[in-house]
């Protein structure tokens, strides 16, 4: 069985990170997305919540496909052992993604050598959104129902007390 995993904090999921999952699970019999918990990244939604968001919208687009969401705080590629995965998949959006990658796989080799990383270009109707700009975007008051689906977007402005 091949196993993937895909890594992130989804602080909030967004229709870039939703791209992804549905590309993924082409590649694998069974997708992780694995939840990280990141307290340096302050993130806005608990670990629960961002679970359960993952976990929602991910059924929404992986057509039947086996996928898994896990929180994690180890060491990334230590998980993906615990998962038995044998690709990373991460996804590209600009050139600035693709220096922090190349160096994060680069380390990740050195720690083992079995594990592929898989990079998904983004879509080009997605390349711009970042989970971060969401945020900044609804904190101001402006629109970000292009960044996300219809029920993150009101969690989202929950949390920003609209």
């Amino acid at each position: 069985m091949r196993v993937g995993l895909y890594p992130g904090t989804f602080d909030p999921i967004t229709n870039g990170h939703l791209d992804i999952i549905g590309r993924a699970v082409k590649l694998v019999d069974k997708l992780v997305v694995g939840v990280a918990i990141n307290a340096d990244k302050h993130p806005l939604f608990s670990l629960d919540e961002r679970v359960a968001m993952v976990t929602e919208e991910a059924s929404k687009v992986t057509d039947g496909a086996q996928v898994v969401v896990k929180p994690f705080d180890t060491l990334l590629m230590r998980f993906a052992e615990e998962c038995g995965a044998g690709i990373i998949v991460r996804g590209l959006r600009a050139v600035a993604d693709f220096e922090y990658e190349f160096q994060m796989t680069a380390m990740n080799q050195q720690l083992n050598r079995e594990i592929e990383t898989v990079f998904l270009m983004a879509d080009p109707r997605h390349q711009a959104i970042a989970s971060r700009l969401v945020k900044e975007i609804a904190r101001l008051e402006g629109d970000i129902s292009g960044f996300v689906p219809p029920t993150i977007e009101a969690r989202v402005k929950a949390k920003f007390g609209r």
